[in-house]
């Protein structure tokens, strides 16, 4: 019982501090374009997070799994918050990139840090009921953080909103503070940080990818399909107004009519999570996801789109709750800081190029050709990672 409770804490902290994101990602879009008037401009906050990742990355995970991971987590929290008061003050677009992209760099050390503690908090037979909690909230919060903003937009004003997030974070740092130590004695943490330790690090995950070859498969599938996803995410909008000539009301329908279908299949993922194994939610959910990817691409009218993105919304909630269990289950604790950096900076180079390409190919061709050619792709890759899933699991080496 004590063990939920700290759960739920620890739910309850990351899913504030991503309700606030919700809503200060809307106010930062609208205070970027009232001050410059440049889509150009709001386009630039889609790549700070990219860059930040790139810069930090290689060298993030060896400082994590080596720090006390609770404090390095309210470090981050009161710093992103500290950070983002300054905001509202400036008046310069490159200063808020400036001030943005710090506060980003710090960030890139919050979600390896939070599966790392995750790991050492939670039992694993429990992890994947977690998950699934932690994926409800965080729904919750997609759905809720746009409306709520777009009220205190209108009724206060974007500084508001973006004060609001400030405070999310420090109050996220505070719920982590309540919550206990998880980390163990290790000679590895005294070790100085330098390069030589950096190069070993580096061996240390290059080494457990050459001796986990059914582990690397399944997320290499995994990875690649969802990197399309979000690659294609990107023409979403574009999509909705150009090729089904709807209206941005419509799109923010859409939007939340998704976040509507994540809670309800976060909800329905944790009510089941004791009977289904991690495995089904991860690959018959990422099958599902990119399947419904295909027909909002397919899409005619709002009620197709809204359709494919309810249920899009539904099954990535089981998958991204099974790829967490299954993450989890297989990298070892003490590389597990190292791993998720360093595999981050070869996805955020992949996302990058990815979406660069889908926007340029868009603009040549066809974009809802272009889009299903690409999310086509994405399902076949899931049809490797169900048929390498279940192939192992009729071997014996896994258990279903």
């Amino acid at each position: 019982m004590k063990k939920w409770k700290q759960a739920m804490l620890l739910v309850s902290g990351i899913g504030f501090s991503n309700l606030g994101n919700w809503i200060y990602f809307v106010a930062i879009n609208i205070s970027i374009l009232d001050l410059t008037g440049s889509a150009a401009a709001v386009a630039g906050l889609f790549v700070i997070r990219p860059i930040a990742m790139l810069l930090t990355n290689v060298w993030a995970g060896s400082l994590i799994d080596r720090s006390n991971i609770r404090r390095l987590m309210i470090f981050v929290d009161l710093v992103r918050g500290l950070l983002i008061l300054l905001i509202p003050l400036l008046s310069s677009l490159w200063m808020i990139y400036g001030i943005m992209l710090i506060i980003s760099i710090f960030g890139s050390f919050f979600g390896p840090s939070s599966s790392v503690y995750i790991t050492k908090l939670i039992p694993e037979e429990n992890r994947q009921r977690f998950y699934s909690i932690l994926s409800m909230a965080n729904s919750g919060a997609f759905l809720l953080g746009p409306a709520v903003s777009g009220v205190l937009i209108m009724t206060i004003g974007t500084d508001f909103c973006i004060l609001f997030n400030a405070a999310s974070f420090i109050c996220c740092a505070f719920f982590i503070f309540l919550l206990p130590d998880v980390n163990e004695e290790s000679p590895d943490i005294r070790k100085p940080i330098s390069m030589t330790l950096f190069i070993e690090d580096w061996k240390a995950v290059s080494q457990f990818v050459k001796q986990a070859a059914y582990f690397v498969s399944v997320f290499v599938f995994f990875q690649c399909a969802m990197l399309i996803g979000y690659a294609i995410d990107s023409q979403e909008a574009t999509f909705i107004k150009l090729n089904l000539h709807l209206t941005e009301s419509d799109y923010g329908n859409i939007i939340s009519l998704t976040g509507a279908g994540s809670l309800a299949g976060s909800f329905l993922a944790a009510f089941i999570s004791k009977k289904i194994s991690y495995r089904w939610f991860m690959s018959i959910g990422a099958l599902l996801s990119t399947l419904f990817y295909i027909t909002f691409y397919s899409s005619f009218n709002f009620v197709t789109a809204a359709v494919s993105f309810v249920l899009l919304g539904f099954f990535m909630a089981f998958a991204s709750s099974g790829y967490a269990t299954f993450f989890q289950k297989y990298v070892p604790i003490s590389i597990m800081g190292r791993f998720a950096s360093l595999s981050d900076v070869t996805q955020g180079i992949i996302q990058i190029l990815l979406t660069l390409l889908v926007g340029l190919l868009s603009d040549m061709i066809s974009l809802q050709l272009v889009c299903l050619i690409f999310s086509g792709l994405a399902f076949i890759l899931c049809l490797f990672l169900c048929t390498k899933v279940f192939s192992a699991s009729k071997s014996g080496s896994l258990s279903l």
